[in-house]
């Protein structure tokens, strides 16, 4: 069969619900083996398939990874109802230090510390990198040489991201109320790569509770992080 014979739209659509993980168009390109559609027939055929879903209960959307099939956000509160799985709870604590990590990246352990002022558990770091949220992309280059940590592509996919630049202004955080009021971010002036460690004040930082386990703090924030089942 020419490649003029063929339908994209259902090997494209079939694909992608059968694919556990977003698939780039590089990815899509290549299951076609030997025989693969002329450059920008991919792309035509997605803008076709993400049209047709006007309308439906689930879109097909692009994120960091690629592109994949989800439940639109109006009916997902019906559709969650399905899964018996408990969400998880985030403390402000966890969910400010990663704001910190997304709007403020690359930056140190020090450098949160020094912005919420308090210390942050190292058990709060490996939680957001168990959940491959965050990841160290180097070390600034100071004494001490500390991790600069960033957000990872799993981030972007599971918040439906494509790129950091759809991050929505801190203003629009209307989900998480308690960030706005505990932290003053200035994202017009980032923190260059190679700056040095911010001094932190004089005596201890006062630490978060329970290191051992820091999302047992009194106060939380639910986040779903069942992943849909209709989104591949």
């Amino acid at each position: 069969m020419s490649e003029n014979d063929l339908n994209l739209a259902p090997i494209l659509e079939a694909s992608l619900l059968a694919s556990t993980l977003p698939l780039s168009t590089t990815q899509l390109y290549g299951i076609f083996g030997d025989a693969p559609p002329k450059p920008g027939a991919i792309e035509q055929a997605l803008t076709e398939l993400k049209a047709a879903c006007e309308g439906r209960g689930v879109e097909l959307v692009e994120v960091a990874s690629g592109w994949r099939y989800q439940v639109r956000s109006e009916v997902h509160p019906y559709v969650a109802r399905l899964w018996t799985e408990r969400q998880s709870k985030y403390t402000r604590a966890t969910l400010e230090t990663l704001a910190l990590i997304a709007y403020r990246q690359p930056i140190t352990r020090g450098e949160i510390e020094q912005i919420r002022g308090v210390s942050v558990s190292a058990s709060m770091i490996k939680s957001l990198e168990e959940r491959e949220w965050i990841r160290v992309l180097g070390h600034r280059d100071v004494p001490g040489r500390p991790e600069l940590f960033g957000t990872t592509k799993t981030f972007l996919d599971y918040f439906g991201l494509k790129s950091l630049d759809q991050l929505p202004p801190l203003a629009e955080l209307k989900e998480y109320p308690e960030l706005e009021p505990q932290l003053s971010f200035d994202i017009s002036e980032p923190i260059p790569a190679q700056a040095a460690v911010i001094t932190e004040p004089s005596g201890d930082l006062p630490d978060e509770t329970d290191h051992a386990n820091p999302e047992t703090e009194p106060s939380t924030v639910s986040v779903e992080t069942t992943t849909d089942p209709l989104q591949h």
